[in-house]
């Protein structure tokens, strides 16, 4: 059973996950390419992983997107929170979900590839499973996540997302809904849509906008050509969205990781979703999330992984960035797509 423990003094979680210590990947530095032989995620290997969550297409092999278990959970849906103190330390059982969502049948293929179409039907997922999730009320959050590439953190290049639900808010979302809330006591506006207004007055670190969507490198980008995205208009809940919505989501998505993909030369990255917590359930802190509709406002990030956090950042937090973000946002803009 995993186990999540807290630091008093950093205020912040861990997961001691010793069952993920079976895959033999995690502790071996390779440069071997994945060719797709014996992938437990390609079409007609479905026996080696568990059974569907959810799937879009037909069945057996002629599938176009599916949402499974992960084989090898940081997290158990099975079983109790169980929370207890260990002397100055808190702890609890490590209960949540950890899942994987198979974007495309195709090994070699990778999310800037899929059809506008396709691509929707992947956002689809997300919202479902966001939407099915929250219903447990052991969950206080669900984060979408998309590592690409060895040094992001992948350790199988067939197209995947994953999906981890946990029984605390994460560390980095809690300040993020903080600052969020903070700042609509004070001025009874959307820190978010704020950024978003001024960024696009400004312009210089826009990397593309459209009538629903924008992306921009923010202001304090802690890597090179790190990106925003969001609604241009206001909303709180990613889950919320219409499969319309998905559809013009996907077309925006889609050009920018296309821009970063020729532009850098097909880099590892990590993309994140950061939507609203599970607030409507009895675990939530009474009367905290009363302004989050107003306060709150989901986004993506994604961050390129172009340069090496080392001890100074892992010592102090702060991150040293070489490349300006109006620098970084030029450059993407001057990128041609094909958004066929």
């Amino acid at each position: 059973m995993p186990e999540l423990r807290h630091d008093p003094v950093q205020k912040r979680w861990v997961i001691i996950a010793t069952e993920r210590a079976n895959r033999p990947q995690d502790f071996i530095v390779s440069s071997r390419v994945d060719n797709g032989e014996d992938c437990p995620f390609c079409p007609g290997n479905e026996e080696f992983t568990p059974p569907d969550l959810c799937r879009i297409g037909g069945g057996g092999s002629a599938w176009k997107a599916r949402c499974v278990p992960n084989k090898y959970p940081a997290l158990r849906v099975e079983g109790e929170l169980e929370r207890a103190a260990a002397g100055q330390y808190d702890r609890m059982n490590g209960i949540g979900a950890h899942e994987v969502i198979i974007e495309t049948p195709d090994h070699h293929s990778d999310l800037p590839e899929l059809s506008i179409d396709d691509l929707a039907a992947v956002l689809g997922i997300y919202r479902d499973r966001i939407l099915d999730l929250s219903r447990d009320i052991r969950f206080k959050y669900i984060l979408i996540f998309r590592n690409h590439g060895a040094p992001a953190g992948a350790s199988l290049s067939h197209p995947h997302s994953q999906l981890i639900a946990t029984p605390v808010t994460p560390r980095t979302v809690a300040i993020e809904l903080e600052s969020a809330r903070q700042h609509y006591l004070v001025k009874e506006r959307c820190i978010f849509c704020d950024i978003i207004a001024q960024e696009m007055q400004e312009h210089r670190r826009i990397v593309t906008l459209d009538q629903d969507y924008v992306t921009w490198c923010p202001y304090a980008s802690r890597l090179p050509f790190e990106m925003t995205v969001a609604p241009r208009r206001h909303s709180h809940d990613f889950a919320a969205m219409g499969n319309d919505e998905m559809v013009r989501l996907a077309r925006h998505l889609r050009n920018v990781m296309r821009r970063m993909k020729s532009g850098l030369e097909d880099p590892p990255y990590n993309l994140m979703l950061h939507t609203c917590p599970a607030y409507h359930l009895e675990n939530s802190r009474s009367g905290y999330w009363s302004t989050i509709r107003m306060d709150w406002h989901w986004h993506i990030e994604i961050l390129p992984k172009l340069s090496r956090t080392a001890g100074f950042e892992w010592g102090t937090g702060f991150y040293i960035n070489p490349t300006p973000p109006e620098e970084a946002a030029e450059f993407l803009r001057q990128v041609s797509v094909d958004d066929r």
